[in-house]
């Protein structure tokens, strides 16, 4: 699929069309068996275009958790595969979430993996971790540019073992993560209204001192059953609230597999997160 505009642009424009919400598509054990399906590829592919025939073409970002379909191996990752390309045709944008953190030829070899236009797992924005610094990111950042594809980079997560490194300072007296969304800031600097370049910043964190301004999107898992608020997301991101794409995953996965009460969540979370964030 071609991308003709940046991702930030993209991205924009699907949320303003769709509403803001990002379906986490993340296919536990538990959820598998809550829908009566095995803990089997065969389980995952059901479950999976079960969430892509229900949802598709009413919500504007899916963020697919690459670990539980890695865990099936070549069977899950073709899954992962062709409910990526089937989300893209029905127009909407794809998130896979794997975290890759490499440098040089490696990370370029995920880049070509996951954000090449004819990769074959080509998606719309891959996470990636920064943990290499920063500048190991350059391969997968070329890539990005080059297809109109988008990074969110780790950055402030709601996981407890996380400060320890996300608020550790750098020889500059910055913090790591704000190290993190001044590189991010400053790959987005040219953009008209939304970056490419964005950040992974929990829904969860309750509140933080960074400058969450990165003229980029900033995704926030954590939301619905772990315990993020539409209403909190405000007192999180404050000014640059606009821009979060927030997340959630078990509290829509779990109304299914009844498509229409899939629908029927989706919906509901939609315009509560629509309502907060000014769609």
């Amino acid at each position: 699929m071609s991308n003709n505009k940046p991702f930030g642009a993209r991205l924009r424009s699907a949320m303003d069309a769709r509403g803001p919400l990002c379906v986490g598509i993340d296919p536990h054990a538990h959820l598998l068996d809550a829908w009566g399906l095995p803990d089997t590829a065969e389980g995952l592919a059901a479950f999976t275009y079960g969430v892509v025939d229900a949802l598709a073409d009413r919500v504007a970002v899916f963020k697919p958790q690459s670990a539980f379909f890695e865990r099936f191996g070549s069977a899950g990752i073709a899954v992962l595969e062709q409910a990526t390309i089937q989300l893209r045709e029905a127009g909407a944008l794809v998130i896979i979430d794997a975290k890759r953190g490499d440098i040089g030829t490696t990370m370029a070899g995920y880049a070509s993996a996951y954000l090449a236009e004819k990769g074959p797992l080509a998606c719309d924005a891959l996470t990636v971790s920064p943990y290499l610094g920063f500048g190991s990111l350059q391969p997968a950042i070329d890539e990005a540019r080059a297809a109109g594809a988008g990074l969110f980079v780790l950055a402030l997560t709601s996981n407890p073992e996380g400060p320890q490194f996300q608020s550790a300072r750098t020889a500059d007296g910055v913090t790591v993560a704000g190290a993190v969304l001044d590189g991010l800031r400053e790959l987005n600097a040219d953009a008209d209204d939304l970056g490419s370049f964005g950040a992974v910043v929990g829904a969860t964190i309750s509140s933080t001192a960074e400058n969450l301004d990165i003229n980029g999107p900033l995704l926030a898992p954590g939301l619905g059953a772990q315990g993020g608020t539409a209403e909190g997301l405000t007192k999180v991101f404050g000014a640059a609230v606009r821009n979060v794409v927030p997340s959630s995953s078990r509290e829509i996965l779990a109304a299914g597999p009844n498509p229409t009460a899939l629908q029927e969540a989706a919906a509901r979370t939609n315009d509560a997160y629509r309502t907060v964030l000014g769609y």
